[in-house]
C-alpha cells in the first residue's frame, strides 16, 4: 500500500498478471551472461492475483482488484488480472465466477462502497501537517509534529491513503488489516513505530515513526550491490529478528524487500525498520495462504503454486542475503513470466564471482533460505542460530513457532514414529543442537522437563494482540496431553526436530544411516503390514500391501531403511495413497 519513506519514488504504470501452478508463458531466451547487477533506480515488482477455488479459504477473500507499481523496464505484457480472470473459465467455479460477475456489475452501476473506518477524526487538532516527503501509487507520505499529549513535539511521518483510490471492497479491507496489524505488532526494535490512525471524508491517515536514513535498497546502491560478509551479517540479524518476531505472532509480512525496510537516520550504524505491512496477513499455525502476493524478484515458488505460510517470507530474505553478498539477484529474466519460471525452475548461481571467495557458512546461510522446498527452508528463528550468524556479536535466538507445530504432530503420532524420532534425535550435531537448547531454554524448563504451563507461560511473555487474530492460543489445545506429564530435554529434541529440514543438509544420509542403526537396537521389532497400516492411522480403502510391502523387510518382519525413512517424515494416508 505505500511506503513511509524519505524518498520520493517515481510514478510507474501498474497491472497485474495471472499466474497459475506450471502454466506461465515462455520467458524471452535469457542472456548468456550473469545477471546484471541492480541498475541506479531499481523499482521492484509488486505483484497480486486471486486463488482460484481453494479447499483452504483464506480468512480475507481474494481478488483480482489490487494495483500495484510497475517495476523493471522494459514494461510487462501482463495485462489487467480481470481481464485474463475472464479466459479462466475452465478452472474457475462458478460461484467464483458469479463473484465476480456480481464485482463488476456493482463498479458499472457506481454501487458506493462502504469506507468509514471508525478511525479518529482528529488529525489537524493533533498533528502539524508539513511537506511531502514521499509518493506512491497509492498516495504519499508527509512529515508532521504531534502538537499536544504525550506525543507532544514529536517528529512522525504521516502516510496519506486517498478513499478515492480504494475502488473496491478487498482495497478497504487491505487498508483495515494493514492498520490493525500495525496496531497489534508492538514493541519491536526493528518494527516502525505506529503511533494512530486517523481519517476524514478524503483520506485514511497512518502515522508512523519517521525514517530518515533511507531505504536498505539505497545503501546497497552507494556501496555498489556488495557487501562484506560482516556488513551483510549486520543486515541480516535486524531482518530475521522482526521478521521471526512477525511469525510467532502469526503475522506473515507478503511483500519483504530492501525497498520495505528503512533506517532510521544517515548513521553507518542506524536501526533498521521494517514497514508496508499493506500486503501482511494473520495466518494460523496450519493454516495455508493461497493468494499470489509480493514482489516478482522476491517471491517464493509456493506462492505461485498457491500455498504458502511465513516460509515464503523466510524465501524473500534470502534473496537479500544474495543480493547484500554478491549483488545481484539470485533470479533474474526480462520478462515477468521469466522470472516467474526462473524462480520455479532455475538454481541460484554460487559459482562466480564473488562467491568462490566467500565463506562456506554464508553460502550454506543463502541456500539453505533459498531451499525451493518450504519445509526444507530454515526458519527466521532457526537462521538466527546457523554458524554464519552466530559468529556476529552473540546473537540472541528467539522463541521459534515451528516448535510448537512439531510438537503436536510428535504427540499425535505412533509410538513407532516417536522411537523413530527419538533414535534420530541422538545424532544430531552440537550446531544442529544449540537452536533446540536455545528453544527450550526459552520455555524455562523446571527441574529440567516442561509441560503444558511453560508453553503457555512462554507464549503470553512474547505476545501482542495479533497472537489472538491468529489464533495461536487456540493451538495450544493440540498439546493438551502435556497436562497429565513432563518433557525432557531428550524427548524434546525428538518433538521439536524437524526431519524435513535435516534432509536438506548434506549430511543427512550419514544422519539418516546412524540413526537406523540407533534404531536398530532399541526400536525396531517385527512387525505386519496391517500393525504398521494402524500405526500411521491409514483407511481401510488404502491398499496398505500394495503401499507398505517395501517398508518392512520380508526376512524377518522389521522396519526397512526406506520404511525407517518414511516413517521419520511422518506422510500422511493421502501420501501414501498418491505414492502408489
Amino acid at each position: 500500500m505505500g511506503t513511509c519513506t524519505s524518498k520520493p519514488p517515481k510514478p510507474n504504470p501498474f497491472a497485474s498478471r495471472e499466474n497459475q501452478q506450471n502454466d506461465y508463458p515462455a520467458p524471452t531466451q535469457p542472456p548468456k551472461s550473469p545477471p546484471p547487477p541492480l541498475p541506479p533506480t531499481t523499482p521492484f515488482l509488486p505483484i497480486y492475483t486471486p486463488s482460484p477455488a481453494h479447499p483452504n479459504k483464506p480468512k480475507t477473500p481474494s481478488t483480482p482488484l489490487r494495483f500495484f507499481r510497475r517495476p523493471f523496464p522494459p514494461p510487462s505484457p501482463a495485462k489487467h488480472i480481470r481481464a485474463v480472470l475472464r479466459r479462466r473459465k475452465t478452472i474457475k467455479k462458478a460461484e467464483n465466477e458469479a463473484k465476480i460477475a456480481e464485482d463488476e456489475e456493482d463498479e458499472e452501476e457506481g454501487v458506493e462502497l462502504d469506507k468509514r473506518f471508525g478511525f479518529s477524526k482528529e488529525l489537524r487538532s493533533r498533528l502539524e501537517v508539513g511537506e511531502e516527503v514521499g509518493r506512491g501509487h497509492f498516495g504519499y507520505t508527509c512529515s508532521a509534529k504531534f502538537k499536544k499529549g504525550e506525543f507532544k513535539g514529536q517528529q512522525v511521518a504521516v502516510k496519506v491513503i486517498p478513499k478515492s483510490k480504494m475502488t473496491t471492497a478487498i482495497a478497504v479491507e487491505d487498508v483495515r488489516r494493514e492498520v490493525k496489524i500495525l496496531r497489534a505488532l508492538t514493541g519491536h526494535t526493528n518494527l516502525v513505530k505506529f503511533y494512530g490512525a486517523f481519517e476524514d471524508h478524503d483520506n485514511v491517515y497512518i502515522v508512523m515513526e519517521l525514517c530518515e536514513g533511507g531505504e536498505l535498497l539505497d545503501r546497497i546502491l552507494a556501496r555498489g550491490g556488495k557487501y562484506s560478509e560482516d556488513d551483510a551479517k549486520a543486515v541480516m540479524v535486524q531482518i530475521l529478528n522482526v521478521v521471526a518476531f512477525c511469525h510467532l505472532q502469526g503475522v506473515v509480512h507478503r511483500d519483504l524487500k530492501p525497498e520495505n525496510f528503512l533506517y532510521i537516520s544517515k548513521d553507518e550504524n542506524s536501526l533498521l525498520k521494517a514497514i508496508d505491512f499493506g500486503l501482511s496477513d494473520f495466518v494460523r499455525p496450519d493454516e495455508r495462504l493461497n493468494d499470489i502476493v509480493g514482489s516478482a524478484y522476491y517471491v517464493a515458488p509456493e506462492v505461485l503454486h498457491r500455498s504458502y505460510s511465513t516460509e515464503a517470507d523466510v524465501w524473500s530474505i534470502g534473496v537479500i542475503a544474495y543480493i547484500l553478498l554478491c549483488g545481484s539477484r539470485p533470479f533474474w529474466a526480462r520478462t515477468e513470466s521469466g522470472i516467474f519460471r526462473s524462480v520455479l525452475k532455475a538454481d541460484p548461481n554460487f559459482n562466480e564471482a564473488p562467491w568462490p571467495s566467500l565463506s562456506s557458512e554464508a553460502k550454506d546461510f543463502v541456500k539453505r533460505l533459498l531451499n525451493k522446498d518450504p519445509r526444507k527452508r530454515m526458519t527466521a528463528a532457526k537462521a538466527l542460530s546457523h554458524p554464519w550468524i552466530q559468529n556476529h556479536n552473540d546473537v540472541k535466538v528467539p522463541l521459534d513457532i515451528l516448535i510448537f507445530r512439531l510438537m503436536k504432530a510428535y504427540m499425535r503420532s505412533s509410538t513407532l514414529r516417536k522411537a523413530a524420532l527419538k533414535a534420530l534425535s541422538k545424532t544430531l550435531t552440537v550446531d544442529e543442537l544449540f537452536y533446540l537448547r536455545e528453544q527450550f531454554a526459552l520455555l524455562e524448563p523446571k527441574n529440567g522437563s516442561i509441560t503444558l504451563e511453560n508453553i503457555k507461560m512462554a507464549l503470553m511473555k512474547n505476545a501482542t494482540d495479533a497472537m489472538k487474530e491468529s489464533h495461536i492460543p487456540d493451538f495450544l489445545f493440540s498439546l493438551n496431553t502435556l497436562q497429565y506429564r513432563r518433557m525432557d530435554f531428550e524427548e524434546f529434541c525428538a518433538a521439536a526436530l524437524s526431519v524435513h529440514q535435516l534432509e536438506a543438509l548434506d549430511r543427512w544420509e550419514q544422519h539418516a544411516r546412524c540413526a537406523y542403526e540407533l534404531f536398530e537396537k532399541d526400536g525396531n521389532r517385527a512387525i505386519v503390514i496391517e500393525e504398521l497400516a494402524s500405526e500411521l492411522g491409514l483407511g481401510p480403502s488404502i491398499p496398505v500391501h500394495a503401499v507398505l510391502n517395501d517398508w518392512i523387510r520380508h526376512t524377518d518382519g522389521k522396519l526397512s531403511f526406506l520404511g525407517f525413512v518414511k516413517l521419520l517424515r511422518g506422510p500422511s494416508g493421502r501420501a501414501l495413497a498418491k505414492a502408489q
